[in-house]
């Protein structure tokens, strides 16, 4: 059986003992656990189901019941951030998913609290002390079934209007593990494929398609239910995977597994992503001022 998985760490640890071409790093920070995994080769790529390119996973106290120290966590996250930025330009964030759907809100929600500073230039810039300030535009462009317009096509003609160095997707990811459930940060380099983790897979959106880099940030929000059933019966050696996908799959259509305080974690899981990336683009600005500024 295929487990759905958008994080590159659980990719890994399924073919635990197959890693070549995986370059793999670990580092505790205070209550954080940084694991750097870096896909070298195209062997290993298809191997795991992922492009090659570098994908940082960080994993904390869950969001719901911890919520303490978290202008630390944002200095963090906002550095293994930066360590993927182009230093220079304007970067384009860009929030994907739809709001009207809890578990598929994170990007819409984060975009909320991004700063947007293309506008601020010029003498407005200087009479308010703001010249240091990166450029920085930002949309939540909603999905192909409210706009009729593909998430990929949105950006692209923006794109050719604003001229970014750089693409930030924000976007809900799927995880294999229910512990993983607001427990984790996933950063790339290498995009997104939006609506992968509900298997509804659309254009992707990375380098190659965009012309620049693009990172994507994303927090587990659901797991697939046939995934869960699999990985659950598999501890007590009962795993006929024909009854999974039947009770797991009706009508054919695969059923998604969400936490029951999920408002509650994409409320969080926004805002520290937000404040992330608002640290990562605006270095030269403390996060009481970049706060003031949101």
């Amino acid at each position: 059986m295929g487990f759905r998985t958008d994080l590159a760490m659980e990719a890994v640890e399924l073919v635990k003992g197959h890693d070549i071409g995986i370059k793999q790093e670990k580092e505790i920070i205070e209550d954080l656990e940084v694991t750097k995994i870096t896909i070298e080769t195209d062997e290993a790529a298809k191997k795991l189901g992922k492009l090659k390119g570098k994908y940082i996973t960080i994993s904390f106290p869950p969001l719901t019941d911890n919520y303490e120290n978290i202008e630390d966590k944002i200095k963090v996250i906002s550095k293994q951030i930066r360590y993927l930025l182009p230093r220079e330009g304007l970067a384009f964030v860009v929030g994907l998913g739809n709001e009207t759907i809890t578990p598929d809100a994170l990007g819409p929600k984060t975009i909320k609290s991004v700063l947007a500073t293309r506008h601020i230039t010029g003498e407005i810039a200087r009479s308010t002390g703001l010249e240091g300030l990166r450029p920085v535009a930002k949309i939540a462009p909603g999905v192909l079934g409210q706009t009729g317009m593909e998430v990929s096509e949105v950006i692209e003609g923006i794109m050719k209007k604003i001229d970014p160095s750089v693409i930030i997707i924000i976007d809900a990811l799927a995880s294999k593990e229910s512990k993983r459930l607001g427990t984790t940060i996933q950063i790339s380099n290498t995009g997104i494929s939006p609506g992968s983790g509900i298997g509804n897979a659309r254009p992707g959106i990375n380098e190659e398609t965009m012309g620049i880099p693009v990172i994507s940030l994303g927090v587990p929000t659901v797991v697939d239910a046939q995934t869960m059933a699999y990985d659950i019966l598999k501890t007590i050696n009962n795993s006929n995977q024909p009854v999974i996908k039947e009770k797991t799959a009706p009508r054919g259509e695969p059923m998604m597994v969400t936490p029951r305080e999920i408002d509650l974690l994409i409320s969080r899981a926004s805002q520290i992503i937000a404040m992330s990336i608002n640290g990562a683009l605006q270095p030269g600005f403390s996060l009481e001022d970049i706060m003031a500024l949101v």
